[in-house]
Formats: structure tokens, sequence, C-alpha cells
């Protein structure tokens, strides 16, 4: 997952350099007064998006395999808590309904 994410963040920042030189070289208009830095970072955004999409294809579906692996994990582990609470419960109602019972017998 970090190898995309820095994957994809490489691409940002190739795109966002790329771009400011096509402004400075007046390709691309001028931000506003000063939101020019920002007028670069969303259009270095829009044009690094679909091209993340797609060269990043293979990345994404091994990222998206080791999360499913880890959301698969912790469904089990919960699974197997819920499994030792439950029968703790049981174990202590058993103890409780066997001491009841033997109250009863005792009076």
């Amino acid at each position: 997952m970090l190898r995309y994410t820095l994957m994809r963040l490489g691409i940002f920042a190739g795109c966002f350099v790329v771009v400011w030189g096509l402004v400075y070289a007046g390709v691309v208009p001028h931000g506003l007064g000063g939101s020019n830095l920002m007028w670069v970072a969303l259009l270095a955004l829009v044009v690094s998006a679909p091209i993340s999409f797609v060269v990043l294809r293979k990345e994404r579906d091994r990222a998206s395999v080791q999360v499913a692996g880890r959301v698969d994990r912790m469904k089990a582990n919960l699974e197997s808590s819920r499994s030792q609470e439950d029968d703790a419960v049981d174990a202590v109602a058993d103890v409780t309904q066997d001491a009841s019972g033997a109250q009863r017998q005792a009076s």
C-alpha cells in the first residue's frame, strides 16, 4: 500500500513540475492574484489522476489484495474474540446455574 501511495505521489510531483513549467512558459494561464500555486496544484491533480489510474493499475490491484487480506484477518480475529467471549459467558452461566441448583437441593 505504501508503494502505491508513493508511486501516486511521484506521478503527482512530476505532473506538478510539468504544469508549473507550462505556466511559467505562458502556455497555460496564470492563476488570479496570489493563487498561482493553487492553480498549478489543481491542474497537476487533474492531470495526474487519469495517468495514475492507467499506469498504476497493476499496483492498485496488488494493494487491494493486501487490503482485502487484512480485512479478512481482522474479521477472523473479531469472530474468534466473539466466540471466546460467548464461551466465557456460557461458562459463567453454567456455573451460576449449577450453584443455584445446588442451593435448591440443600434447602
